[in-house]
Parts: structure tokens; sequence; C-alpha cells
């Protein structure tokens, strides 16, 4: 596992107002896009809504990154899957 894996936490705020801390897992870019895995921070693991979130980097007009959700069903999948093969490959091989 590398030593970068999982050492940065960001807080975020949903249309809602409510703040969440999340721990960054990794990012990648994928079909011209750039997409951040995260884990709830403050979750306890056996939450039933404990689990990978992910969410794609946007750039606003001020060049600010913001993280947007994927609202596609179908996308999220590709995406998903292709984040389990980035963060978990690394394991089968030792």
């Amino acid at each position: 596992m590398s030593e970068d894996f999982g050492n940065d936490f960001i807080t975020i705020i949903d249309d809602d107002g409510q703040e969440f801390e999340l721990e960054v897992l990794d990012s990648m870019d994928y079909k011209g896009e750039t997409f951040t895995a995260f884990l709830p921070a403050n979750m306890d693991e056996e939450d039933p809504d404990y689990g990978l979130i992910i969410l794609r980097v946007v750039q606003d007009e001020n060049g600010d990154e913001l993280f947007e959700s994927i609202d596609d069903d179908d996308e999220l999948q590709d995406v998903y899957e292709h984040f389990m093969v980035i963060l978990f490959d690394d394991e089968d091989e030792e």
C-alpha cells in the first residue's frame, strides 16, 4: 500500500448545508474527466450508508476545484469499477 493512501481529509457541504468530512483515497483521469474517491471520515464502518463515495472534479468560473455527484448510474458504475482496479489491484499482487 502506498504511503499517500488516505492521508488527506476534506470537508464538503451538500446542497442541504450539511458538512461531511471525507478521507481522500485517490484521484484518476478517466474519459477526459477527473474523479476522486473518498470514504466518510466520521461514519462507523458498520453503518449501512458507509462506503466509497466518488465525485467528479469540476472547475468553477474562478478556476477553483469543486466536486459534484455523478448522476448517471451507468457512468458511476463504470468509474467505480476503474477505481476498484486502481485501489485494490496492488493488494492482489502481494
